[in-house]
């Protein structure tokens, strides 16, 4: 008989282990679970006379708090050639690979494209790599497309990083429209583009034929993520 309160006994205290054990292992995951939100300082959109579009804050909560999203929307304070750039924060309990991330980012393009009527032209796609303001080496692509309704050409970036300071991955979008066929304007004007990818090393420049308007204190090149 003794031995079969030694056995339940043991049995409380192995439940009372794993019990103890799960509520460490949460109390560790929720501790290292702050979100820092990735944002552009204000110094730099008012430099560029762009803005955050307070409406378009977006925060959200999954698996009990464990995931984390959060993003800001900064716009141009110009409505002739629309602009924006969203800068996405994540906090997941296993960060994603760059290459996954780069993929998702894709993906989200792709899907906001079919959503608000954009035609994006897979063919003028550019892919590469360069390093932004705070040394993050970050990875990108570029889809030229068209606007369906109004055949207005766009010109859309996505570029991505994992920031290991902040346990966060960073996703930006950015989007111009860079013709005004609306008010018979002829060709395409790059200026609110540029000032969305330039950077002080001009990783863009070669890419529109050496425009020095690539060169500069870009928005995402001053992404800060921690």
């Amino acid at each position: 008989m003794n031995s079969d309160i030694h056995r339940g006994e043991n049995r409380i205290y192995i439940v009372i282990s794993i019990f103890v054990f799960i509520v460490i292992i949460l109390t560790i995951l929720f501790a290292n679970n702050n979100l820092i939100p990735a944002y552009i300082d204000d110094d730099v959109l008012e430099e560029n006379n762009w803005s955050e579009n307070i409406s378009e804050r977006f925060y959200i909560e999954r698996l009990f708090g464990l995931e984390k999203q959060a993003s800001f929307t900064y716009q141009v304070n110009n409505d002739t050639y629309p602009a924006y750039v969203t800068v996405t924060t994540l906090k997941t309990l296993f960060m994603m690979s760059e290459q996954d991330l780069l993929q998702k980012t894709i993906e989200t393009i792709e899907n906001a494209a079919r959503n608000q009527g954009l035609l994006l032209d897979n063919i003028s796609k550019v892919s590469g790599q360069r390093r932004i303001n705070i040394s993050h080496r970050t990875m990108y692509v570029v889809f030229n497309g068209t606007n369906i309704s109004d055949g207005e050409k766009i010109k859309i970036i996505g570029e991505t990083w994992n920031c290991a300071s902040s346990g966060t991955s960073i996703i930006c979008i950015g989007f111009a429209q860079v013709t005004d066929f609306s008010h018979n304007k002829t060709g395409e004007n790059l200026v609110n583009w540029a000032t969305i990818l330039k950077d002080e090393t001009g990783t863009f420049t070669k890419l529109y034929n050496d425009n020095i308007i690539f060169k500069g204190n870009g928005l995402i090149y001053n992404v800060r993520c921690h």
